[in-house]
């Protein structure tokens, strides 16, 4: 309920940092990924408070270890309520929310902003992507899913072959929908109850 402890942040930062300066003096473009988690019953705002002090401290870290803004991707999750938060938050909420904090905290020399789902519902991590492309940013706003890809997927399948061509097309589904949402094209169509899940 506290939130990180500032050594924690500092800690996280600072090791998110190196690992991208040391990324960068191999030849390698650093996925920089300072996720703050969705438990709790902590509202937007709460979380807005957490992601800023974390992603001002994980740039602060980042520009003193000299690592280049331009060669690094940034794979935050978005800013919303805890997953067990009552007030519920929309699509234009989040995003508004979300953008706010990359504006303040990320410098628009950064390659690009790969969002992860964290937990999310698959429908939610499209509408929230979908939502913060409907107007331009600075940065290339894309996803890095693997939960909001794969889960409906997987429940699908279950280890059936029998269900792999039905599963490869819901694959194929989810990934044109969420390369819909990053040109801020998605519409919502029908979706299954696991679509739904967080």
């Amino acid at each position: 309920p506290d939130g990180p402890s500032k050594l924690a942040v500092t800690d996280c930062a600072y090791g998110l940092a190196r690992y991208a300066a040391i990324c960068q003096n191999a030849g390698l473009v650093p996925i920089v990924e300072p996720e703050i988690l969705l438990d709790g019953v902590h509202d937007i705002d709460r979380t807005f408070e957490v992601a800023s002090e974390v992603w001002a401290e994980t740039f602060k870290y980042l520009a003193d270890n000299k690592v280049m803004f331009d060669r690094m991707l940034l794979k935050p999750s978005m800013v919303g309520p805890g997953a067990d938060c009552p007030k519920r938050s929309t699509p234009e909420e989040v995003a508004d929310y979300t953008l706010r904090m990359l504006k303040s905290r990320v410098p628009p020399a950064t390659a690009g902003i790969m969002f992860l789902s964290g937990g999310l519902s698959e429908l939610d991590s499209t509408l929230y992507l979908n939502a913060m492309n409907q107007s331009p940013n600075p940065w290339h706003v894309s996803f890095s899913y693997a939960r909001a890809l794969q889960n409906t997927v997987l429940k699908t399948w279950a280890g059936d072959d029998k269900k792999k061509d039905e599963a490869q097309a819901i694959l194929y589904r989810r990934t044109k929908e969420n390369g819909m949402a990053q040109l801020g094209k998605f519409v919502a169509g029908d979706v299954s109850d696991s679509e739904s899940e967080s």
